[in-house]
């Protein structure tokens, strides 16, 4: 009867040193919306699996956590000291984020960062848009922005700890242009730019497809910011990601990087020099956990 109550202790004990263990580790929530668009479009919780997983397996002091369900989180506990949220949803009306605007607002005010990824960086205009912008310093705008496929080249990347072991790529993809900037784009750093050709703009005007400032803007050879990193003046910091309207995307290494790095850096942790590891993505992979649709 002896040996249990000795045991006991020291099984206490080890659950007590694990628990301070993943105490220790940075917190990282990923939101996903529900579905939309065609197979392999828009795969909202199946992009933000891999890239969770990637986290939790790349030997850093993080731990990514989903929210279990499409949406915003009905349990908000697993909010609680999140260093930084991950967002991958439809855009516009139907973001996850407006019926939560002011509860959102609270956890950025507190530093906590935020990634938006494709749709989710569009916003309405009024409210959510003057959020979008104190949170991460611009948002894709109706009859302002656009949202082409095609494929920039990548290659030339400031120094930033987001482009820490990415090389220059290519990737094609539906990435929006033409963001809606803070004033003077102060505490922004473009983090992936290119002048788009002019037959992105081939189709009429309309509220993603051309307006007549965009047009004047790449005509006049402005580069535009597809992907672009945000320092709060209150502090925390944001990042907005136009790509990943294609899921096949997340096989290039590069572009991958890219958002993991971006996920640790508004997180406030270190990112590596060669950037956050990640395995490489197989077809097989690549098509696990998508979306019925």
């Amino acid at each position: 009867m002896k040996r249990p109550l000795l045991a006991t202790p020291l099984a206490l004990l080890f659950a007590m040193l694990c628990s301070v263990a993943t105490a220790e580790k940075t917190k990282i929530v990923f939101i996903s919306g529900s579905p939309s668009h065609g197979r392999m479009q828009h795969e909202h919780r199946a992009g933000n699996m891999i890239l969770a997983e990637a986290l939790n397996e790349s030997g850093l002091d993080v731990q990514a956590e989903l929210v279990p369900h499409p949406g915003y989180p009905k349990d908000t506990s697993i909010l609680k000291d999140a260093a930084t949220v991950v967002i991958f949803c439809t855009g516009h009306r139907g973001h996850v984020l407006n019926p939560h605007l002011d509860e959102f607002d609270k956890l950025m005010k507190s530093g906590t960062g935020v990634v938006m990824i494709h749709w989710a960086t569009e916003a309405e205009k009024g409210k959510p848009g003057e959020k979008f912008l104190d949170w991460m310093g611009g948002f894709c705008d109706l009859d302002w922005s656009v949202n082409p496929h095609w494929t920039p080249n990548f290659d030339s990347l400031p120094k930033h700890p987001i482009t820490r072991g990415v090389k220059p790529f290519s990737v094609n993809d539906e990435w929006y242009y033409h963001m809606r900037f803070v004033k003077d784009m102060k505490g922004v750093t473009p983090i992936l730019s290119d002048l788009p050709p002019l037959t992105t703009l081939r189709r009429p005007d309309g509220a993603r497809s051309g307006n007549p400032t965009v047009r004047k803007s790449v005509e006049s050879g402005e580069s535009q910011v597809v992907a672009w990193a945000y320092q709060r003046p209150a502090g925390g910091r944001g990042f907005g990601f136009t790509g990943a309207h294609n899921h096949v995307s997340w096989q290039d290494e590069n572009f991958r990087k890219v958002v993991l790095n971006a996920i640790l850096w508004t997180a406030h942790v270190d990112v590596p020099e060669t950037g956050c590891p990640s395995p490489a993505i197989s077809d097989e992979q690549l098509k696990t956990n998508l979306d019925k649709k």
